[in-house]
């Protein structure tokens, strides 16, 4: 254990994961806002949707490309230094995005803002998990990670409705202040954590190791699985469940719930045994995926269906995390920002894959799309369990290897 570690109490440490939550689930509405008032921004920058839609896809590829990339070239900065300076220019590219009527802009200002929350993310795990003893890793990781899934559950929401009411730059002018928010509260209470590890070099050797990117791998599979079926839920929920209007938004809320729950409580089974919590929840998340399938037309079930798959699927990325950052060894600080990027690639293969079942038969048919890609999840799941993390001196931020599962004592 560090000396910072030694020196923060618990509730210290409390305090510097709840403002790191805040930072997630900001940056979290940031990224998804654009979808809430995307007919807005289409209207307002004379551009047509699909045109518009780009503004998602730049953000995207901004944190999954961007947010490596600078990781990598700040890996030796003290982590509270990167966050700082992560939120600063976060807030200066915002404003960009209220202030201008240029669409190249905004979207040049969406891809460097995507970047820059890649970082953030990777700086807020390293910040988080110096602050607390190496058997709470799993969980200071899930209420990190957590922000990200209160943000779709409410802030999206939340942010839809202020769109609604002030227009979008008004939405995005709320992101300012709130970034701000966040700002303080980090300038306030987070406390230096200075890099541990080698140059960008060094740690890209780990980081991109074999073992680590079969862990990715999985990573892109579970998202891929997931938003096959996610995106085009509304269309199933309408075609298949038989339900429209305001009731549609109240299932989607159970979702979003039970992934802010998933994330949450997936921490503690971190703890315990990632690798085992890997496999079972790839199976649950499969086998929710089959009943969706099998049960779409009745609505109370496919509540409870949404309900299981939320929990299932958000409630295994503090192992996925966990699983990244204590297979790299010596090359975690940049392996932390890795799983961001796998899942966001997921994300758009996931949709892309949907979307193709959806052209070519029914709503059902992108349900099952996810169903096939959680299957392989399965095995890859199954693979990944007996890889262990490297034996090093002092493993990232003392990182005790307990995910493999001939550890009985995990």
């Amino acid at each position: 254990m560090s000396t910072q570690q030694r020196a923060l109490s618990r509730g210290r440490a409390n305090l510097v994961l709840a403002t790191l939550f805040v930072g997630m689930f900001v940056l979290g509405s940031a990224e998804l806002l654009v979808v809430g008032v995307l007919n807005l921004i289409a209207a307002d920058l004379h551009v047509s949707i699909p045109t518009a839609g780009t503004l998602v896809t730049g953000y995207a590829l901004g944190l999954a490309i961007g947010g490596p990339i600078l990781t990598a070239l700040t890996i030796r900065f003290d982590k509270r230094t990167v966050l700082i300076g992560a939120l600063v220019l976060f807030i200066l590219g915002n404003l960009v995005t209220v202030l201008t009527a240029d669409y190249a802009l905004f979207l040049t200002a969406r891809v460097v803002t995507g970047a820059l929350q890649g970082l953030f993310i990777a700086a807020a795990f390293a910040a988080g998990i110096a602050v607390v003893p190496p058997e709470r890793m799993g969980r200071a990781i899930s209420v990190i990670i957590s922000g990200v899934a209160v943000s779709a559950a409410l802030g999206v929401p939340l942010g839809t409705l202020a769109g609604q009411a002030l227009g979008w730059r008004g939405s995005f002018t709320a992101i300012v202040v709130l970034s701000s928010v966040a700002l303080i509260a980090t300038l306030a209470l987070v406390p230096s954590a200075p890099s541990s590890g080698g140059g960008a070099g060094d740690q890209a050797r780990h980081a991109f190791a074999p073992r680590v990117l079969a862990v990715l791998f999985l990573t892109f599979l579970v998202f891929a699985a997931l938003y096959a079926a996610l995106t085009y839920i509304v269309p199933f929920l309408e075609s298949v469940t038989g339900i429209s209007g305001a009731l549609i938004s109240v299932f989607l809320l159970v979702y979003g719930m039970a992934t802010a729950v998933g994330s949450f409580g997936g921490g503690r089974f971190a703890d315990r045994n990632a690798a085992r919590t890997l496999s079972i929840a790839t199976i649950g998340l499969a086998a929710s995926l089959l009943a969706l399938y099998f049960v779409g037309s009745i609505a109370f079930l496919v509540a409870l269906v949404l309900l299981a798959g939320g929990v299932f699927g958000f409630g295994m990325v503090p192992s996925l995390q966990y699983r990244v950052i204590s297979l790299a060894g010596p090359g975690g600080a940049l392996a932390q920002s890795l799983p961001a990027s796998a899942a966001n690639l997921g994300i758009a293969f996931g949709s892309t894959a949907g979307g193709m079942a959806i052209s070519g038969f029914s709503s059902s048919a992108a349900v099952l799309t996810g169903l096939i890609i959680a299957a392989l999840a399965i095995a890859v799941a199954w693979a990944t369990s007996f890889l262990k993390a490297p034996v090093t001196e002092e493993p990232p931020a003392a990182v005790p290897d307990r995910t493999a599962p001939d550890m009985a004592g995990s």
